[in-house]
């Protein structure tokens, strides 16, 4: 049973970047969980973060441990929400979650629709310069959910897979977009994993028309913060 640690957050002002909802604090007993994410969750930039897609972010707690010993002059820093997740559990990782998934929780039921990308924002909140690098070479990015049914869920309700509908892991999917040469056999075969976000479909799309690969530097590494 995969019962979650629950958090949300406002947007805030940081002195370094543009205003950010990467600081969420626990929630303990029911929330809602809406089309659009949990109850009193805010995501500063739409165009990235949230909408249905993209309704919840979920990291594994075993990534914290890793991180502390890759990086033990901040370990303190390395405890969720850390990477402003929604949900953080055990048991559940890359490897054995599935693009397309759908997990009952609570009274709603959400479907794996992508990796995390990581940005450069968790470099500044983190500290570490890199980080963003590291997380996405290292196949530890956690994930996205749409909500497919909503209603009341919390850290008292386990996640429990209901229908896997594709054969691509998470991790695949990770490989796929972020580790590989540029490869069209996998592209389409990512394409058609059921469950797949819309935001990432564009973007294969993209590769198959252009037949090259962005460029990751704008959202790995970002820009300064202007005076």
């Amino acid at each position: 049973m995969h019962y979650p640690q629950v958090f949300i957050g406002a947007i805030q002002e940081h002195e370094e970047m543009r205003p950010t909802a990467l600081i969420k604090r626990a929630v303990e007993g029911r929330i809602l969980l809406t089309p659009l994410g949990l109850e009193g969750d805010e995501q500063a930039e739409t165009r990235v973060h949230g909408g249905p897609d993209r309704a919840l972010c979920h990291f594994p707690r075993e990534h914290y441990a890793h991180l502390r010993q890759a990086f033990p002059e901040r370990c303190e820093h390395f405890q969720p929400p850390g990477f402003g997740e929604n949900i953080s559990t055990l048991g559940l990782t890359e490897q054995n979650v599935f693009i397309g998934d759908i997990f009952r929780w609570g009274e709603a039921l959400i479907q794996v629709t992508q990796p995390r990308s990581p940005c450069y924002k968790i470099n500044i909140h983190m500290g570490v310069a890199q980080l963003s690098h590291h997380l996405q070479q290292s196949g530890r990015c956690g994930w996205l959910y749409r909500v497919l049914s909503p209603g009341y869920v919390g850290d008292a309700q386990p996640l429990a897979l209901l229908t896997r509908n594709s054969d691509i892991s998470v991790e695949e999917a990770i490989a796929i977009a972020f580790h590989l040469p540029y490869d069209e056999e996998q592209y389409r075969r990512l394409l058609g994993a059921a469950g797949l976000a819309a935001s990432w479909s564009q973007k294969l799309q993209a590769r198959l028309e252009t037949r090259r690969i962005e460029d990751f530097g704008p959202r790995l590494d970002g820009k300064p913060k202007k005076a």
